[in-house]
């Protein structure tokens, strides 16, 4: 999810000033994706510029400028939530990349490098679990995001294991006798 699509949703209900955006976007998503305040309001001075939202009258008694969406950024918006995300365009996996290196490297175990982010991710889906539980069923944008978290934390195990299969497998394929046979 990009913050601009993120914090144009949060403004579809209404106009809010910066640090409102920051808090919310963090409710909503669990605390999973923390921000920056900075990170909001240089999306902000994009978003202003790209003609998706205006500053809402002048700054409040507290200084605070409101944003509120223009047509032009209900529009965006609308588009976002009618375009599926294609794989392909997510951030490269770094785990992925990590395993694909430690295989090919004189001098790292790669079933070591497996078990050591095994560990990691059981660690991660036990505190996930335990964050859920503390989760009202009423707070359903959050329950979504935990939910999508712990099956990314289960998809991740179950590929950890596939690469300790392939891994054993690999090595189980080199005995002394075959190498001699090649």
């Amino acid at each position: 999810m990009s913050i601009k699509h993120g914090l144009l949703a949060l403004l579809a209900p209404g106009p809010k000033y910066g640090y409102q955006l920051k808090a919310e976007f963090e409710a909503t998503t669990g605390s999973a994706w923390p921000l920056n305040i900075g990170q909001v309001y240089s999306t902000l001075q994009r978003l202003e510029k790209g003609g998706q939202i205006e500053a809402d009258g002048v700054p409040d008694d507290d200084g605070r400028v409101v944003y509120a969406l223009t047509p032009a950024g209900r529009e965006e918006l609308a588009g976002w939530f009618h375009s599926p995300i294609a794989q392909e365009s997510r951030p490269r996996d770094e785990l992925a990349i990590k395993l694909a290196m430690a295989v090919n490297t004189p001098g790292v175990e790669a079933r070591e490098v497996v078990q050591a982010q095994r560990r990691q991710a059981m660690s991660s889906l036990q505190s996930l679990t335990r964050a859920k539980a503390s989760v009202p069923d009423e707070d359903l944008a959050r329950v979504m995001v935990v939910d999508s978290l712990i099956f990314a934390v289960e998809a991740e195990v179950s590929w950890l294991d596939r690469c300790e299969a392939r891994l054993r497998n690999a090595r189980t394929a080199k005995t002394p006798e075959k190498e001699a046979v090649q």
